[in-house]
C-alpha cells in the first residue's frame, strides 16, 4: 500500500505522465492542422490546374525535383512513408545518436512540410505514415528533454509518438492502440502500456476537437441481408486483397531496384513528376491530390467512373513515393480501394454498391499492409459502417491472406530490410543519455 501511495504521489512519475499526454495533445492539435493545410493544398492544386491545362505538365516533374532535393539536403531520414523508419527505431539497440537518423526534431519539421509541397506539385501524397513519423520523432524530442531513463527512450516514447500520430491522422484512437499493437510493435511493454495507451487516446481526442468530424465519410445505414448478398464478402476479399498485395509488390520491387541502381534522387523525381502530370491528364486530375475527395465522391455518388481510375491512382501513388519526398499512402491507398470497390459493384451487382465499396476498401488496405486487425479498426472508425462490422472484418483477413501467398514479408517489414543498419553497440553504451 505505501509502495503504491508512493507511485501516486512521485513527482517523477507525474513528470512522465505530463510529457506523454501533453506530448500526445499536441501531436493531436499539429496533425490536425496539417490535415487541414493539406485539403487547403490538394484544393489549390486542382483549382489552378483547372483554370491553366499547362500547370499539370510543368509544376509536377519541377516541384517533386525541388521537394525531393530539399528532402535529402537538409532533412535526410524524412523521405517516405517513415514507419519503416520508426519501425527500425523500435527494434535495433541504437544509442540515442544513431537513433536521431531516423527519428528528430529536424525530420519532424520536414515531415510537416514537405509533404505540403509535393501536394502543392500534384503528388498523391498521404499523411498517415508522415502522421506517425512525425508522432514518433517529437515524442523522443520530448524524451531528451525531460531527460527520461532509457527504457522509455528505446521504445515507449516512440512506440506512444507514432501511434498517437496515427490515431490523430484519422481522428480514430481504437484504429491507433491496434496500429502500435499490430504494425509498430506486435506487443506492448507491461511498464509502459497504460502511458500508451491513453498517449493514442488523447492525440485521437484532440484531433477529433479540432475538426469536429472524422475527416472521412460516414456512411449511411447500411442493407446487408443474409443470402447471396454474402458472397461479396470473398469476391471483395480475394480481389482487394490481390490488388493491395499488387500493390505492395510494386512499391518494395521498385524500392530494391532503384537503391540496386543508385539512382540520382533528383532526376528521378523529375520522371516521376512527369508520369504524374501524365496520369493526372488522363485521369482529368482525378489523381491528384490525397485522394480523400476521390474516395468521398466515389461513396456518395451513384455515377460510374472511369474503370482505370483506380489504376490511376495506384501508380500516382506508386510514383509518388518513388520520387523520394516524405509522403505516405494510407488515404491514398483508400481512394484507390474505394475506386476498385466501386468497379466489382458495377461488375458483379450482387449486393448494395456502399457495402462492397467498403468491403473492397478495407480489402485493399488489409492487402497493403497485411494488418487485418488495423484495417478493420480503421475503416469502422472513419466510416462508422458498425451494421456490417463482422463482414468487413472478414473480408480484412481473407484479404491478408491471400496478400501472404505474394508477397511473404509485409509491406513495412521489407521496406525496413532496405534500410542499412547502423553500427550495433554493446548494450551498455545504448543505457547512456547522449550528452
Amino acid at each position: 500500500m505505501l509502495r503504491f501511495r508512493k507511485k501516486i504521489i512521485s513527482a517523477t512519475v507525474w513528470k512522465y505522465r505530463l510529457v506523454f499526454w501533453l506530448g500526445a495533445i499536441f501531436i493531436g492539435a499539429l496533425i490536425a492542422a496539417i490535415t487541414l493545410l493539406s485539403e487547403w493544398a490538394a484544393d489549390l492544386y486542382r483549382t489552378t490546374s483547372t483554370l491553366y491545362p499547362w500547370f499539370n505538365f510543368v509544376v509536377p516533374p519541377f516541384g517533386l525535383a525541388l521537394t525531393a532535393w530539399l528532402t535529402v539536403r537538409f532533412f535526410p531520414g524524412s523521405q517516405g512513408s517513415g514507419i519503416p523508419q520508426v519501425k527500425t527505431a523500435l527494434e535495433i539497440p541504437y544509442t540515442l545518436n544513431e537513433r536521431s537518423k531516423l527519428v528528430s526534431l529536424r525530420i519532424a519539421i520536414g515531415k510537416s512540410l514537405l509533404p505540403i509541397m509535393g501536394l502543392l506539385s500534384g503528388a498523391s501524397v498521404g499523411f498517415g505514415g508522415p502522421a506517425t513519423h512525425v508522432g514518433a520523432s517529437l515524442m523522443s524530442a520530448l524524451g531528451k528533454a525531460a531527460n527520461f531513463p532509457s527504457h522509455y527512450m528505446s521504445k515507449g516514447l516512440l512506440l506512444a509518438g507514432s501511434a498517437a500520430g496515427f490515431a490523430a491522422m484519422f481522428s480514430a484512437p481504437l484504429a491507433g492502440i491496434m496500429f502500435a499493437i499490430e504494425e509498430m510493435s506486435r506487443t506492448i511493454e507491461e511498464r509502459v502500456s497504460t502511458l500508451v495507451v491513453t498517449a493514442i487516446i488523447f492525440s485521437g481526442i484532440t484531433a477529433y476537437s479540432i475538426l469536429h468530424h472524422n475527416i472521412f465519410f460516414t456512411s449511411n445505414a447500411l442493407s446487408f441481408p443474409w443470402g447471396e448478398t454474402w458472397f461479396a464478402i470473398p469476391l471483395c476479399g480475394v480481389i482487394g486483397g490481390l490488388l493491395g498485395g499488387l500493390f505492395s509488390r510494386i512499391i518494395v520491387s521498385g524500392n530494391n531496384f532503384f537503391k540496386k541502381i543508385q539512382f540520382p534522387i533528383v532526376p528521378l523525381a523529375f520522371l516521376c513528376g512527369g508520369m504524374i502530370a501524365v496520369l493526372g491528364f488522363l485521369s482529368q486530375g482525378e489523381t491528384f491530390g490525397t485522394g480523400y475527395q476521390m474516395a468521398k465522391t466515389i461513396m456518395y455518388s451513384d455515377a460510374p467512373i472511369d474503370p482505370m481510375l483506380p489504376v490511376y491512382k495506384m501508380l500516382a501513388t506508386c510514383a509518388t513515393f518513388f520520387s523520394g519526398i516524405p509522403s505516405g499512402i494510407f488515404v491514398p491507398a483508400i481512394a484507390t480501394g474505394a475506386g476498385f470497390g466501386a468497379n466489382l459493384a458495377q461488375w458483379f451487382p450482387i449486393a448494395p454498391a456502399s457495402v462492397m465499396i467498403l468491403l473492397t476498401v478495407t480489402a485493399y488496405f488489409s492487402g497493403m499492409l497485411q494488418s487485418p486487425l488495423t484495417s478493420f479498426t480503421i475503416i469502422l472508425e472513419i466510416t462508422h459502417s458498425h451494421e456490417i462490422s463482422i463482414p468487413i472484418m472478414a473480408a480484412a483477413f481473407i484479404a491478408s491472406g491471400v496478400s501472404s501467398l505474394i508477397n511473404p514479408q509485409p509491406l513495412y517489414r521489407a521496406l525496413c530490410n532496405t534500410y542499412q543498419q547502423p553500427t550495433q553497440v554493446p548494450a551498455e553504451n545504448d543505457q547512456k543519455p547522449n550528452k
